[in-house]
């Protein structure tokens, strides 16, 4: 597993948590959802991405995505 999968299989769990906590919750947790929709959209603009230079650190190799 590369980077680029770990970062998007993170957000697709964070969604999916988000959205499941929605359902059983509270409505209010759809702000995680957004706040990962928003964070994924940042990231595609700049580059940037704290969950990519975490996993990085962790050892996974470099995707080509975030290089």
């Amino acid at each position: 597993m590369n980077v680029d999968r770990a970062v998007l299989a993170f957000a697709g769990v964070m969604i999916l948590a988000s959205v499941l906590l929605a359902l059983y919750v509270s409505p209010y947790w759809l702000a995680l959802t957004a706040f990962v929709g928003l964070n994924m959209l940042q990231a595609s603009i700049t580059g940037f991405c704290p969950a990519a230079m975490i996993f990085s650190k962790l050892g996974l190799k470099s995707g080509c995505a975030f290089s």
